[in-house]
């Protein structure tokens, strides 16, 4: 496990890299050495269904001669052949077209202090540990009255490390952990089935939600909806159940990734500045918090993260962006570059996070007469050119303030600019996944039923 934690001969294998594509005659490089290794196993009826174990090393280089650029991968990390890899992609980059914004990050952004942010948990489970989690999940969802079958368990668990080299002088490692319980339970019989699911993914196997607890969720939920009924066409408030609520704020965050703002393919691209949401509502991007999904002390070009604000008291203040579309913009990087060992970086946000409201999911639900509460959706109908938005949708219905029958088989529709004007969060934050909301209350949502 220690040499899986060292990746000191992976940075100096990137460095090794870096140095031959200036020698082939790049003016500029860097790379980028990602490690991964992975453990799973999946129960179904209790027997064990399926075990994996992967593990990895990967290396990419990206080089630039003038305003060409072009980006090589290779999983050789014994080092043969590295003259030969920078060459080539020299070679490349020579017949590459013009690309007057791609460029190193400016060398003054660099991170230069790398705190700690917990995200390495380093003891790895056995085999038999994830059997036991998933044994434990199935079992208590299996336990729930009306639960007819089992959809499948599933424990899992990894290591994944990054290291960053640039010709600038950068020299970034960074190295997490992952574990995740899942369960997914079917209730009722014949055509009357129905499935769902509950799961826990943490970067510290101690902070993972009970397997138990999360099989009789599953099993719960799965129960809850059998019976469902369509409802007539009108339109209604809608609430967005914690698990699904992130969606509405990770809209916002590819409409507002600088990479579409640039493609002129965002339906806010003239809106920066402008108020989207009601006063008081604020979308963080926290890169730097502790245990963090997404967390990270640089980004994929070396640049220092930090803390920023989306949306403050509810207007738009900053696209999310990496150096080529800041300088296609006119602007600075935000330090949000993400990249793959085979492809040139791009922007993207990390943990993303709508801060809670003042009122409880009670309240909220309680002031609707007449609506529905959505706990999954379906389909991607989502266009953001034009802002429109449609999805099939699963939940309860709402009467009187009270949720009551299971509603399946309905689609909801809007706009996504009336859909945040109107959007009030509740008070129940909670941090479990890359994207956060709590819950959230949308007016005057369109749904489609029969």
């Amino acid at each position: 496990m220690s040499s899986l934690l060292d990746q000191t001969a992976l940075a100096d294998l990137a460095e090794r890299l870096v140095a031959a594509a200036r020698r082939a005659g790049a003016d500029a490089a860097d790379a980028v050495a990602v490690r991964s290794v992975s453990l799973s196993v999946d129960v179904r009826d209790g027997a064990v269904e399926e075990s994996q174990r992967s593990e990895g090393d990967d290396i990419g280089l990206r080089v630039l001669v003038g305003h060409k650029q072009a980006a090589v991968s290779t999983n050789d990390v014994k080092g043969n052949g590295l003259d030969a890899l920078a060459e080539r992609a020299v070679a490349m980059a020579r017949v590459a077209p013009d690309d007057a914004f791609a460029g190193l990050a400016d060398p003054a952004l660099l991170a230069r202090d790398f705190p700690d942010l917990d995200l390495l948990d380093p003891d790895m489970p056995s085999v038999d540990v994830l059997e036991r989690r998933a044994r434990l999940a199935e079992e208590a969802a299996l336990a729930v009255s009306g639960v007819s079958k089992s959809g499948g368990a599933s424990a899992s668990a990894g290591i994944g490390g990054m290291v960053l080299v640039t010709s600038t002088g950068f020299r970034g490692l960074t190295i997490g952990s992952r574990h995740s319980i899942s369960m997914s339970a079917i209730a009722g019989e014949g055509t009357g089935m129905e499935q769902d699911y509950d799961y826990s993914s943490t970067l510290h196997a101690s902070d993972l939600d009970k397997a138990e607890d999360i099989g009789r969720h599953a099993g719960e939920r799965a129960v809850a909806r059998l019976n469902p009924r369509k409802v007539a066409t009108r339109k209604v408030p809608v609430v967005f159940d914690p698990r699904i609520s992130g969606s509405l704020i990770g809209h916002l965050a590819s409409a507002a990734n600088g990479g579409a703002v640039a493609r002129k393919t965002s339906f806010l691209r003239e809106r920066l500045g402008d108020r989207l949401f009601a006063k008081g509502i604020d979308i963080v991007d926290d890169p730097r918090r502790p245990r963090g999904q997404r967390s990270r002390v640089f980004d994929a070009e070396g640049v220092a993260t930090r803390r920023i604000k989306i949306v403050e008291d509810g207007v738009l203040k900053t696209w999310i962006l990496d150096s080529a579309t800041a300088r296609e913009l006119n602007l600075a990087t935000t330090g949000h570059a993400q990249r793959g060992v085979s492809s040139v970086p791009y922007p993207s946000a990390s943990n993303l996070h709508l801060e809670p409201g003042a009122k409880t999911p009670e309240e909220l639900i309680g002031e609707i007469k007449d609506g529905f509460y959505i706990t999954d959706l379906i389909g991607q109908g989502i266009n953001l050119v034009t802002g429109d938005y449609s999805r099939g949708a699963s939940g309860f219905w709402i009467e009187n303030g009270v949720r009551t029958f299971p509603v399946s088989e309905v689609t909801i529709a809007g706009h996504l600019n009336e859909m945040f004007e109107s959007l009030v969060p509740a008070n129940d934050l909670v941090f479990r996944y890359g994207t956060n909301a709590p819950t959230l209350r949308v007016e005057g949502l369109t749904v489609a039923g029969h």
